[in-house]
C-alpha cells in the first residue's frame, strides 16, 4: 500500500500540471500547522488584497448656480427705517399718593404712627414691625393651650402653682432673663397639655423646661449639672437629657410661641407710658404665672390687661385710647374681665402662701429706685 505522503505528492503534482497547462500561475504553497484549511481561497484573498486601488483624481470645476429664482439685481430697494421704541409717558403719581393717604387715614382715624421715627434704627425693623406682630398673633392662636388640660393629669392646679413658685426661685438664683421665665412656663403648660405626668416626675419636667428655655433665650445657659444640684440630686443628668428629648419631640421642636413680654413692650410704646407703668405691668404679669385661671388667655391679652390695670392704678384718668386699641388689638371692654381677675390676684398677693409672690413684691421689679410693691396706689381700692 502507498503511504499518505506518496498519495499527497501525486495529487499536488497533478494539480500543478493542470495549472501550468492552462497558463495559470500556481499560488499554492505549503500550509503550516494549525492554519486555515482552505488555503486556496485564503491565498487568493491575500493576493487580491495586495493590489492597490488607485482612484483617478478629479479636478475642481466651476458649476453654475442651480437656483430657479430670478436675479433681483438692479432693483432699487429702499432700506427700512427702524421703529424707535416709544418711551412711556411719565404718570402723575400725586393723585394716587393722595388717594392712598386718604384711604389709610380713613382706616386709622386718630391712630398715631408709633414707628415713624424709627426708620433710622435697623434693629427696630420699622418696615416690617406690623407684619411681625401680625405673624406673632397667628402663632399664639396655633399654640393655644386647652383650658381643661388639667383633667387628664394626675397632678392638681395647686401642684402646678407650687412648681412655678419654685421655678421662679431657680430663675432668680441663676439670674436668667425674663423671657426665659415666661418661656419656661409656656413649655411646661404645653407639655402638660399633651402628656400625662406623674407627681414624682413633675419637678423633672419643670427643671427640664427651664433648661430648654435657657438654651433658647440665654447667651450662657446653666449646665445640666447646675439643675442636678438645684434639685438636690433628685434627678440625674441622664434623666434630664431623656426628659429634654421627650419634651422636644412632644412639642415637635416648636418653641417659637410669642411671649407676653413681647406684646407688653409694643403696647407700652403705643401708649407712651412711662417706666413706672411699664414696670407695674410686668409685675402684674408675673403675678399671674402661678395662676391656672390665666392659662387659657392668649399671650397678647395678658399684657394688654396688665397695662390697662397699671394705668388705672397709677393714673386713673388715663384712657385706653384709639392708638392702644389699634396696636393691642383689644378694646377696654374686652380686657375688663381679665383686668378684674388680675386685680383680685394683686389684692391677695401680700397674703399669698407662695414665696414667688413675696419675692416679686419685695425683690423682683424695681423702677426709679422705688419698689413696685411699695407703691401707695396699690393700697387703694382698685377695680
Amino acid at each position: 500500500m502507498l503511504n499518505g505522503e506518496n498519495v499527497d505528492s501525486r495529487i499536488m503534482g497533478k494539480v500543478a500540471t493542470r495549472a501550468s497547462s492552462k497558463g495559470v500561475k500556481s499560488t499554492l504553497g505549503t500550509r503550516g500547522a494549525l492554519e486555515n484549511i482552505s488555503n486556496v481561497a485564503r491565498n487568493n484573498l491575500q493576493a487580491g488584497a495586495k493590489k492597490e486601488l488607485v482612484k483617478a483624481k478629479r479636478g475642481m470645476t466651476e458649476s453654475k448656480a442651480t437656483s430657479s429664482l430670478q436675479s433681483v439685481m438692479g432693483l432699487n430697494v429702499e432700506p427700512m427705517e427702524k421703529a424707535k421704541p416709544q418711551s412711556p409717558e411719565p404718570m402723575d403719581m400725586s393723585e394716587i399718593n393722595s388717594a392712598l393717604e386718604a384711604f389709610s387715614q380713613n382706616l386709622l382715624v386718630g391712630v398715631e404712627d408709633i414707628d415713624k421715627n424709627d426708620f433710622d434704627n435697623p434693629q427696630l425693623c420699622s418696615e416690617f414691625v406690623n407684619d411681625i406682630y401680625q405673624y406673632m398673633r397667628k402663632l399664639e392662636r396655633e399654640f393655644k393651650v386647652r383650658t381643661d388640660y388639667m383633667t387628664i393629669q394626675e397632678i392638681t392646679e395647686r401642684m402646678r402653682s407650687i412648681l412655678i413658685d419654685w421655678l421662679v426661685q431657680v430663675h432668680l438664683r441663676f439670674h436668667l432673663l425674663q423671657e426665659t421665665l415666661f418661656l419656661t412656663i409656656q413649655i411646661l403648660d404645653r407639655y402638660l397639655e399633651v402628656q400625662p405626668v406623674s407627681k414624682n416626675k413633675l419637678q423633672l419636667v419643670g427643671v427640664t423646661s427651664m433648661l430648654i428655655a435657657a438654651k433658647y433665650e440665654e447667651m450662657y445657659p446653666p449646665e445640666i449639672g447646675d439643675f442636678v444640684y438645684i434639685t438636690d440630686n433628685a434627678y440625674t443628668k441622664a434623666q434630664i437629657r431623656s426628659m429634654e428629648c421627650n419634651i422636644l419631640r412632644r412639642l415637635d421642636f416648636s418653641l417659637g410661641k410669642p411671649l407676653c413680654i413681647h406684646f407688653l413692650r409694643r403696647n407700652s410704646k403705643a401708649g407712651g407710658v412711662d417706666g413706672q407703668k411699664h414696670t407695674m405691668a410686668k409685675y402684674l404679669m408675673e403675678l399671674t404665672l402661678p395662676e391656672y385661671a390665666f392659662v387659657p388667655y392668649d399671650p397678647s391679652e395678658i399684657p394688654a390687661a396688665a397695662l390697662c390695670l397699671s394705668s388705672k392704678i397709677l393714673e386713673p384718668d388715663m384712657e385706653w385710647g384709639t392708638t392702644l386699641v389699634h396696636y393691642s388689638a383689644y378694646s377696654e371692654d374686652h380686657l375688663m374681665p381679665i383686668v378684674q381677675k388680675m386685680a383680685l390676684v394683686l389684692k391677695n398677693a401680700p397674703t399669698a402662701k407662695f414665696q414667688v409672690l413675696e419675692i416679686l413684691c419685695g425683690l423682683l421689679l424695681c423702677c426709679l429706685d422705688c419698689l413696685v410693691a411699695s407703691y401707695p396706689q396699690l393700697k387703694k381700692k382698685i377695680v
